[in-house]
């Protein structure tokens, strides 16, 4: 194809990857399909979708033009395949038409919030009885799926994305830059999966071994590899209506180690495995992460603890003061949880005081390792931005000197600075325009009355892709009541919050499709 300064950007060769990322995709309903042929129920979503899927990668393939997947072709083939497939995997919850999830816009919303991991819902009332465990087991799979990313799993077992496939993770995958773990980029594909598909190997293990114990008798097979399953890519859906304050403390305290791997830069688990443990403990980002949840836990804990943490309601018995377990327990794992972007809920924060609502707002802001499956802002681009502001505090004083920034013990160039501090700006950009914004929709829905505190939480709760806010959109509550205007924009914010803004932005701007 010949580009001129109107069509630079070849967008056929992208939509044909998509088509092909789609039709590979049409292997993943068979899973939720065979359960549903297990326990006796509906197979027709399943089948429908796998062939939605299939039919429209197909489609989309035959846009092919022979050209090259370059820089700005990957740009396009990652925005579109964020949007194209949460599209297309709604079509299990629509066929079914059962609950909430019927209504197109409800659909979109639980599909965006399964594949970018965010784990925030419109299921309301969640239950095996209304929904199906087949049902209930594709929302778990949606989100392992876009965990460690579509596309890096492509890239992986497709020879054909492995051109052009270091430009394409490097878009998809959370962080500052790909960390390339081999030669070639197929295999480094293949050992973050590996990895990462280990460890929910591990988590169903250990999960289900508390219930062979006796430990956790609600902790079934079921529950144990649909917890899995979304432990790891951080996205924290739950078949249980109550989150994990459905199973004993045992197993709450078994989710903690996982959410703090599944936070965590999947590279140094690599590192590790081939005998460098150093590799990780050496980690400045990593230690910096460990620090973040043992401060924020640590505080939230005290405050449980003596029971100023609590709002005065009656029947709050969630945690009774002066239970140091209690108060560590549910401190802990309920920051954890928001630090990762992981979601889960031990017990009802809606239940907590201003005050330890407003350290764990703080929470939502930090974000995991780079290269983990987490969230929002991520603990390297604090880092950063904290020596940022100590070299400006010593330059004030020394003009004349020169001083760089290091990290674990390499310089940071200026460009690298300058993307992070334009990303943290424009993040809470965002951020700040969507509480307003949501804000003042929320006055056009019925039984929906958010206070400011609220609105952020909603805002951070999607852009940063960590699930549940506070009030209407506690953790045990639901987005559904929102208007569909809302719930669009919500969709929006998942979008380019998975995708770390920049790589869905730029896509909209008129140098991109120019010369």
């Amino acid at each position: 194809m010949v580009r001129t300064p109107s069509t630079y950007v070849d967008y056929r060769v992208s939509l044909a990857y998509v088509g092909t990322v789609l039709k590979y995709m049409g292997v993943t309903p068979l899973f939720p399909l065979a359960l549903a042929l297990y326990y006796g129920e509906n197979p027709l979503p399943f089948l429908a979708g796998s062939a939605a899927m299939v039919g429209l990668g197909a489609l989309l393939e035959r846009a092919d033009s022979g050209g090259e997947l370059g820089n700005r072709e990957a740009f396009l083939l990652v925005s579109l395949a964020w949007l194209v497939v949460p599209l297309v995997g709604t079509v299990p919850y629509l066929v079914a038409g059962t609950g909430t999830v019927a209504d197109p816009v409800n659909a979109l919303f639980e599909s965006m919030s399964g594949f970018t991991t965010t784990g925030a819902t419109v299921l309301g009332a969640i239950s095996v009885e209304r929904h199906g465990r087949a049902m209930l087991m594709w929302r778990q799979l949606t989100q392992w799926l876009g965990g460690m990313g579509i596309l890096v799993l492509m890239v992986a077992i497709l020879p054909k994305l492995s051109v052009g496939g270091a430009q394409v993770i490097d878009e998809e995958s959370p962080g500052l830059a790909l960390e390339k773990l081999t030669p070639r980029i197929q295999q480094t594909a293949r050992a973050l999966w590996g990895v990462y598909a280990g460890f929910t190997v591990l988590a169903a293990v250990a999960y289900y071994a508390l219930h062979a114990a006796g430990y956790a008798p609600e902790m079934d097979l079921y529950n144990a590899v649909a917890h899995a399953l979304t432990t790891l890519p951080t996205g924290g859906f739950s078949p249980q209506p109550r989150s994990v304050e459905a199973f004993a403390p045992a197993v709450q305290w078994a989710f903690v180690p996982f959410m703090l791997v599944a936070g965590t830069n999947f590279a140094l688990f690599w590192y590790v495995l081939r005998g460098e443990p150093r590799r990780l403990l050496d980690n400045t980002e990593f230690r910096s992460y460990l620090l973040a949840v043992a401060g924020f836990g640590a505080l939230v804990s005290a405050l449980l603890f003596a029971g100023v943490g609590l709002a005065e309601t009656p029947g709050n018995v969630d945690l009774i003061p002066g239970n140091a377990e209690d108060a560590l327990r549910q401190g802990l794992f309920q920051v954890v949880a928001v630090v990762t972007t992981t979601g889960y809920a031990s017990m009802d924060f809606n239940t907590w005081d201003a005050s330890a609502q407003t350290i764990l707002l703080f929470a939502y802001f930090l974000g995991g390792s780079a290269g983990s499956a987490a969230g929002s802002i991520k603990i390297v681009r604090w880092v950063l931005v904290k020596r940022a502001v100590g070299r400006s505090l010593f330059t004030s004083v020394h003009p004349d000197a020169v001083r760089t920034i290091r990290l674990g013990g390499d310089v940071v160039d200026e460009e690298t600075m300058r993307d992070v501090l334009v990303f943290v700006l424009l993040f809470l950009g965002l951020f700040a325009a969507s509480t307003v914004l949501i804000y003042l929709d929320s006055f056009r829905a019925a039984g929906v009355s958010l206070s400011g505190m609220e609105a952020m939480s909603v805002a951070i709760a999607t852009l940063g892709n960590v699930g549940p806010g506070f009030g209407v959109v506690g953790p045990m509550e639901s987005f559904q009541p929102f208007t569909d205007a809302s719930k669009l924009y919500m969709v929006f914010l998942m979008w380019i919050g998975r995708l770390e803004v920049l790589s869905v932005l730029v896509v909209f701007t008129p140098a991109f499709w120019r010369r």
